[in-house]
């Protein structure tokens, strides 16, 4: 008899500490305003505070007028879009939360990537002959020349 009561006392300490982690999940995500960042719209970037001086860059940039944020720092698929926005919000939730990010904000080498290969995307008949004809553009990395493009220049 006893060792049924402990594992029904188990079972209700197990049920409890999940619902506790999924209600705090679904209040931060809430808070967090989670489902903005499946959409296209740029003001989500400013969420956290720490992006303002970029999101005000854009406004500034010549980009502004043709290119979003996911134009430019998410693949352009289904699945590598919001693989990459699931990654980016974890790391950037971690990060905020226990506030331990490079400042100002710096993009990890697999962004930069992402971000380089939309440049060539949309600049293709530009940048070809830099890049090569069937151009993915290995080794050139626009952003070393052209940073501030996409949100205005550097202060």
């Amino acid at each position: 008899m006893t060792n049924r009561a402990g594992s029904t006392l188990a079972g209700v300490l197990l049920a409890t500490l999940i619902g506790v982690f999924v209600g705090v999940s679904a209040v931060t995500f809430r808070y967090a305003e989670g489902l903005s960042y499946l959409s296209n719209d740029p003001k989500t970037c400013v969420n956290c505070h720490i992006m303002r001086d970029q999101f005000d860059g854009w406004q500034k940039s010549p980009h502004h007028a043709v290119a979003t944020c996911n134009d430019c720092h998410v693949p352009q698929n289904f699945i590598g879009k919001y693989y990459t926005k699931a990654t980016h919000g974890w790391r950037h939730s971690k990060g905020f939360t226990l506030q331990d990010f490079h400042e100002p904000i710096q993009m990890k080498p697999d962004s930069r990537a992402v971000v380089v290969e939309n440049c060539l995307r949309c600049h293709t008949e530009l940048v070809s002959d830099i890049a090569g004809a069937d151009a993915h553009g290995d080794g050139i990395d626009c952003i070393k020349c052209h940073a501030g493009m996409g949100h205005g220049p550097r202060r």
